[in-house]
């Protein structure tokens, strides 16, 4: 080898100048070639010359469809699924990564809002100028499936390693970028954004707006005729780029004759919102030249979340709308219809149907009420009648009574007997399966008496309400199935029982159109895929407000959107709810007492005093029903009642019990006396490693103190496994405690199903995050299992004072130590004692020591975990966990 190095190195020497000068070329000569083969085979491959990208059904973009470029456009990592789905393949996770100027700018509540009313998942995070970056990545998968930025600038100012850090993750996971640009009285009139062939021209003011048609990114937004007239505010910014990557998505005009100087008098229209289309960098964005104020921002917003995650958060194009008419008999003479409006009602669910596939106005009636207007108004009854067949029709209360105010269910169904009655007589179908109680009484809170009695006499299946979980904001309403009946959220249209004039509407009329053109009205539309919408008798008479309304929001829909809406029986509208919304099926109950609209529509023979106010939450086997006892012996502390089923625990919060709603829960505690003391509390130890307890506790609970007691987690785990062998468990007695511990993942599945219920309870540091994500540290106390049970009284001591109690017992008088029970018991007068039962203090053979390895090693981790989290807590280590760390050492 090194020979012939030596022979090349003289044969160089041996070349004249110009031989040597002649080879320099040629090597150059090829390099160029050699370079821009490369470089064009990389450009066809950022350009494909047929292929596109995925349509709007995810199928592969025709080449003469003229929303697509397909010749400009970086193939996004595609996949499919509906919003918080993570389909298989798809290497981050579907949360959009929000960065905000501070926790109460308005442009950052509204992107979080559009989130929120989407269903998607998202994580705030004030914008780092120069401070660290969130944590991207999670091993080998990225953890946030968008970037969007209040403030673009907050994105192109980052120090070097963040942005190096954030534009790697972007490009290795396939994440795009959506950021704003809000001008103001400080900002530049023309710039070139930093690092980036583009340039902004700032504090415009723009008319007449027009969607691009051939941009990609358009999936809900239709493209079409200009939006005459001024753009919102003078503030605008559009954008510059002679650069391929950079395909307009909206432009406009400058109001002033005037155009932007640089950008040539030809540029009539401007570009104020732009998709990068990622041929710059790899990196693919949409910037927007103003904030979302703007209704056409908002519509493409939610088109840019959906291109850029290959529409993993994105809606369908299906929408499913129906409209209720409350109180079609029940109105003041002047406000009902006459023989026109009902003409009109009619004709105008002919025109929607046009529209809207199988559109039909969904009345609602009260029978008593019936021919209680004018001549001209009874004869406008008789008119809607004899079309009876022509609409779909559910029933309120005969006399419009709230059900809430109904404390006996017979009574109840008495009143929806008359209606019925009425129902029948005049030819009204009864079997439509939907009801509306007025003013949402007795649907949530939940009065059971109404479930009952709807059922009872109606065949109810559906109801809907606007009031749970809040009335506000509405965007957070859902549904929930309860008691065998469907709930639906019900929506509000800008329209209620007092807008009867067009030119009287509050604020003015243009208020109206603005809800209509763009508004809240129009987005309910565009981000919810069912709704329900509210309106009144009143607002079909007169000037018809309801007509005009949904007659001016089909033609905007259709005019504006690829949106294909339709409408369904509420029967199938609730069917088709809950196969979108499947997790919605459970309800949260609330505290009725902490929102002043349900505690009006709750019954005043229910009191939120007969609620605990301590939850002692386990885990299992780590002396809770001692406790239970110990609390019991206070004065001021009462207990629930014993249960037929689970003995002194009611187990609400975690099972099936919790589906029998809150009255049922309530009935476990007595009514509360005129004394101050009372301080309710229950006891329920598979509370404590339960994934839904907390939440669900926290939601009507909330400001509940709550106590757990922790013993070693492997002498936890030991006795539960005697327990059961007590218990006569066949598995439990078929296999030794360490085969049950170290089971494999292929052993049987009631083997490993005695090994959770042995293993998992001890993870304690993950079961007291999870309660901690729902209640404050300050209401959460853990004791010293171990201390509980050699020195019962000093705990009393402390949990009477945690719980700031009247009265302080001194439990070193009242308790005694039972030698032969081997733990503390009541003393009663004469010196006898009251102890638990037989099950209670069982002694049984010491763990053998190969399994004690195994869980002080199993447990290591968790208990350090542990140990920090009590840090955290600002709460003393137990003797056990003190004696364990000093083995992990």
């Amino acid at each position: 080898m090194l020979g012939c190095v030596t022979r090349v190195r003289r044969l160089v020497r041996l070349l004249p100048l110009q031989t040597s000068l002649l080879l320099l070329f040629l090597f150059c000569t090829v390099s160029v070639f050699i370079s821009a083969y490369f470089l064009y085979g990389v450009k066809r491959e950022l350009e494909p010359s047929g292929g596109g990208v995925s349509g709007s059904e995810g199928a592969s973009a025709d080449s003469d469809d003229p929303r697509v470029t397909p010749s400009r456009l970086l193939p996004l990592r595609s996949v499919s699924g509906g919003p918080g789905v993570d389909p298989g393949g798809a290497r981050t996770d579907p949360v959009v990564l929000v960065f905000v100027e501070s926790q109460y700018s308005q442009l950052g509540q509204e992107i979080v809002a559009i989130l929120e009313s989407g269903r998607f998942r998202y994580r705030t995070e004030i914008s780092p100028g120069k401070g660290d970056m969130p944590t991207l990545t999670d091993k080998e998968r990225g953890r946030f499936t968008l970037v969007i930025y209040e403030n673009i600038l907050k994105y192109v100012n980052l120090d070097a390693w963040n942005r190096e850090l954030l534009d790697k993750y972007c490009v290795e996971y396939g994440v795009g970028i959506i950021g704003f640009f809000k001008a103001n009285e400080n900002s530049l009139l023309s710039a070139q954004l930093k690092g980036f062939p583009l340039f902004l021209h700032s504090n415009l003011g723009l008319k007449d707006c027009t969607v691009n048609p051939k941009s990609p990114l358009l999936f809900i937004t239709r493209s079409g005729q200009p939006l005459p007239g001024p753009l919102p505010g003078d503030d605008w910014t559009v954008f510059q780029s002679n650069h391929s990557t950079y395909e307009p998505v909206l432009l406009a005009k400058t109001q002033s004759a005037e155009s932007v100087a640089s950008m040539g008098q030809n540029a009539a229209l401007l570009p104020s919102v732009v998709q990068d289309l990622g041929l710059h960098d790899g990196i693919q964005r949409v910037l927007f030249g103003n904030n979302l104020v703007f209704w056409l921002h908002k519509l493409v917003f939610v088109d840019a979340v959906a291109f850029l995650t290959g529409k993993r958060l994105s809606l369908s194009l299906e929408r499913y709308i129906l409209v209720d008419i409350d109180d079609i008999f029940v109105g003041k003479e002047g406000t009902r219809m006459k023989v026109p409006d009902v003409k009109a009602l009619l004709e105008t669910q002919r025109e929607l149907r046009t529209h809207v596939p199988n559109f039909t106005f969904n009345l609602g009636f009260s029978g008593k009420f019936f021919h209680a207007g004018s001549d001209e108004e009874d004869l406008g009854d008789d008119l809607l009648l004899s079309y009876v067949k022509e609409f779909w029709w559910f029933p309120h209360m005969w006399s419009h009574m709230q059900p809430h105010l109904f404390h006996n269910q017979s009574v109840l169904a008495e009143q929806m007997l008359l209606n019925k009655k009425f129902a029948m007589e005049h030819g009204i179908p009864t079997n439509m399966g939907y009801a509306v109680a007025p003013h949402h009484s007795g649907v949530y809170p939940v009065h059971m008496q109404l479930y009952d009695a709807w059922k009872k006499v109606w065949g109810i299946k559906v109801t809907s309400t606007e009031e749970y979980p809040h009335l506000k904001p509405a965007r957070f309403r859902r549904g929930f199935i309860h008691s065998g009946i469907s709930v639906l959220p019900r929506q509000t249209c800008g329209l209620f029982t007092h807008t009867i004039f067009y030119k009287d509407y509050p604020g003015s009329p243009n208020e109206l159109d603005k809800l209509i053109n763009g508004g809240e009205l129009f987005l309910t539309v565009l981000l919810n895929p069912i709704s329900i919408f509210m309106t009144h008798l009143s607002n079909y008479g007169n000037d018809r407000l309801g007509l005009y309304t949904f007659k001016s929001l089909m033609m905007f829909v259709q005019t504006w959107t690829n949106l294909k809406v339709q409408t369904l029986p509420p029967v199938q509208l609730a069917q088709k709810y809950f196969s979108l919304f499947p997790s919605e099926r459970d309800p949260l109950w609330q505290d009725p007492c902490e929102d002043k609209r349900h505690k009006d529509i709750w019954s005043k023979e229910k009191t939120c005093d007969r609620f605990p106010k301590l939850l002692v939450i386990g885990p299992q086997k780590t002396g809770t029903t001692a406790l239970y006892l110990f609390l019991g012996m206070h004065p001021d502390l009462t207990s629930n009642y014993p249960s037929k089923e689970t003995f002194e625990e009611i187990q609400f919060f975690n099972g099936h019990n919790y589906h029998r709603g809150i009255d049922w829960y309530m009935e476990y505690f007595p009514l509360p006396s005129n004394t101050s003391s009372d301080y309710y509390f229950e006891k329920s130890a598979n509370y404590f490693d339960s994934e839904v307890a907390a939440q669900r506790a926290a939601a009507l609970l909330p400001k509940a103190k709550i106590i757990t007691i922790l013993i070693n987690p492997a002498d936890r785990a030991y006795s539960w496994y005697q327990h059961q062998r007590a218990h006569d468990d066949p598995v439990a007695l078929k296999y030794s405690f360490h085969e049950v511990i170290t089971a494999s993942h292929d052993s049987p599945v009631k083997l490993r199903v005695l090994q959770n219920r042995c293993l998992v309870p001890g993870w304690y540091a993950i079961h007291l995050e999870r309660w901690l994500n729902y209640y404050h540290s300050s209401q959460l106390l853990v004791l010293d299992g171990q201390m509980l049970k050699t020195e019962p009284a000093s705990i009393m001591d402390k949990i009477q004072k945690y719980l700031s109690l009247v009265n302080v017992i001194n439990y070193h008088k009242i308790l005694a130590f039972d030698p032969k029970k081997g733990f503390w018991c009541q003393l009663l007068e004469g010196g006898k004692t009251k102890c638990l039962g037989k099950s209670k203090g069982r002694r049984y053979p010491d763990m053998d020591p190969e399994s004690q390895g195994f869980l002080r090693e199993y447990y290591r981790d968790h208990n350090i975990e542990l140990s920090k989290l009590l840090y955290r807590m600002g709460q003393p280590l137990p003797s056990w966990l003190r004696e364990e760390l000093v083995h992990t050492r």
